[in-house]
């Protein structure tokens, strides 16, 4: 609960505040802190540069550098099994058990280590959507880190906050760092929930896309489980007419970038739920965007959201301040958070309804998939589970050409729970509300990685726009051609797409290196598959790639 103090020790606060709002962290075990409580963007920002931690760009956006860790470390999050999760989490390789008297022992070393430091402290609130809303306190140990949360969650009222009450709490402690042989972590950095405390523990990594994932991998359970939503690893906006669209996309096939669109409002870029009462919300209050090769002329919405509010991670600047998106030296991974409101068209509240459209991202950098296709509700649970994208000669060490990325519902790190439970909740969701769901490749054209090019940004706005116009026409024969492998159906037409683009194979000009590489990929496919074949149902398994090599 917050009590209002004077600027002053009393004896019953433990911490000394320079704000006039103060709160007690007796109960997370943190004794005698400098408690810095709900601190504004403006005064986080001139924190994070008055202790040299930051520094401020010529776009006004904040600075930092993450260190050792510039992106998550999926080898390091683990799930406390306890009476709550035990039977329920899918345990794998994504999921990994921590035992409970470890955590908390861990628990204690981290609090301990943050006793008598100064702290920022913000309370906040995931998905926006009432019904649904989750309370959440995150302390941070460095203040850009609090500015990442004031970003990127939802912002209370200060009328909210006079009976605030967290549910969950998120500590992150990137100075804190594990003895893996004592602590029970694979090394010095982790990131841990724990369902029965509802705490998410983070330590040893500053990388803050930790923060958020821990909250939204909580909700990926709770909903599903406890409240009948499913959740969702997607972006997504709506229409003047009210229709809702919703993109799936692992990192860099375009999600952000597709549903920031000027005619349409913004719900969301990251994390939605979609309700029994088929509506979708926002579990988010802002944006974490790749910035990677960013430009004003392709992406006008998102450079402009990049201003005094925004945080910057792991770019590369010259001594003025400017920033050069296309140096990716620190790393690919290149990263802005802003709050939601730096968009100028967005939805408020983040909720929107009577979802008609699903787009599915993929950036296939084999170059086979068409650049859109239609799928049925089989294909679309089989995609779904599948969550296929690419990674790129050049972007990991030792990945020399295109290697099949697939990540189960376009967000496997995040779902503690078996693939499948999601996909037959789409399944069943997509056909209540009657939605049409598309394949998109934001890939390659023309040849894979290397030989062909990156599919024109402005061709696959164009394929959306014209789904979301109505102007593809639903299925026959004379307006779309099945692929021989994928068994997708590709449009033969689009208002504004050069028509010899839509046919991949056409556009490789070599139809026998064409079919090889798409043999490859759908052979990538079923193998990656047989991991679910014994959870999925017969419709689902017969919505992958029929044809085989001959």
């Amino acid at each position: 609960m917050i009590s209002f103090v004077a600027h002053k020790k009393t004896k019953n606060i433990d911490m000394v505040d320079t704000n006039t709002k103060s709160i007690s962290l007796n109960s997370l075990g943190i004794k005698n802190a400098t408690v810095r409580y709900q601190l504004t963007s403006n005064e986080l920002h001139q924190e994070t540069l008055q202790k040299e931690q930051g520094v401020e760009s010529s776009l006004g956006a904040i600075a930092v550098n993450t260190g050792e860790f510039t992106g998550r470390s999926p080898m390091d999050r683990f799930i406390v099994k306890d009476n709550i999760t035990e039977d329920k989490v899918w345990w794998s390789k994504i999921n990994l058990p921590f035992e409970e008297d470890k955590f908390d022992k861990l628990y204690d070393k981290v609090v301990d280590y943050l006793s008598e430091k100064e702290i920022f402290v913000r309370d906040s609130y995931a998905c926006a959507d009432k019904n649904y809303k989750l309370n959440i306190r995150v302390v941070n140990e460095y203040p850009w880190s609090n500015m990442f949360a004031y970003n990127m969650f939802l912002r209370p009222t200060e009328e909210e906050l006079k009976d605030f009450s967290p549910e969950w709490t998120v500590i992150n402690a990137p100075g804190f760092m594990a003895d893996a042989e004592q602590d029970g972590t694979r090394q010095h950095n982790f990131a841990i929930l724990n369902f029965t405390k509802k705490i998410a523990l983070i330590g040893g990594t500053g990388y803050t896309g930790e923060i958020k994932k821990g909250i939204f991998s909580a909700l990926n359970f709770i909903l599903p489980v406890y409240k009948n939503t499913l959740p969702m690893h997607c972006s997504a906006n709506v229409g003047a007419a009210g229709d809702t669209a919703i993109f799936f996309g692992l990192s860099g096939t375009g999600k952000t970038t597709l549903s920031t669109d000027p005619n349409r409002s913004l719900i969301g870029d990251d994390e939605h739920g979609w309700t029994a009462e088929n509506t979708v919300f926002n579990f988010e209050g802002g944006c974490y965007a790749k910035v990677i090769n960013l430009s004003q002329e392709q992406e006008p919405e998102i450079f402009a959201a990049i201003k005094k509010g925004a945080i910057l991670e792991n770019v590369v600047m010259d001594d003025k301040g400017v920033v050069d998106f296309a140096d990716t030296s620190i790393t690919q991974n290149t990263r802005v958070s802003y709050p939601i409101y730096h968009i100028d068209n967005i939805q408020e509240p983040s909720i929107g309804k009577n979802p008609k459209n699903i787009f599915f991202l993929t950036a296939d950098a084999f170059g086979v998939l068409p650049p859109i296709s239609k799928l049925t509700p089989a294909q679309a649970a089989y995609h779904f589970i599948s969550g296929y994208t690419a990674k790129v000669a050049g972007t990991e060490a030792g990945v020399t050409e295109p290697t099949p990325n697939f990540s189960a519902c376009f967000g496997a790190p995040f779902m503690p729970l078996h693939p499948t439970k999601y996909a037959e909740m789409l399944s069943k969701k997509m056909k209540d509300a009657g939605v049409n769901v598309w394949l998109v490749n934001t890939g390659w054209s023309g040849g894979q990685y290397g030989v062909g090019r990156r599919m024109p940004l402005k061709y696959t706005r164009a394929m959306i726009t014209a789904v979301l116009n109505g102007e593809l026409s639903d299925y026959t024969y004379e307006n779309y051609h099945i692929h021989s492998v994928f068994g997708v159906a590709q449009p033969r037409f689009c208002p504004g797409v050069p028509t010899e683009l839509l046919s991949p194979r056409s556009t490789w000009n070599n139809d026998d290196a064409y079919y090889e590489t798409a043999f490859k990929l759908s052979n990538a496919f079923r193998h990656n598959f047989k991991q679910f074949e014994e959870f999925a149902n017969e419709e689902i398994r017969r919505g992958g790639p029929q044809r085989y090599a001959y």
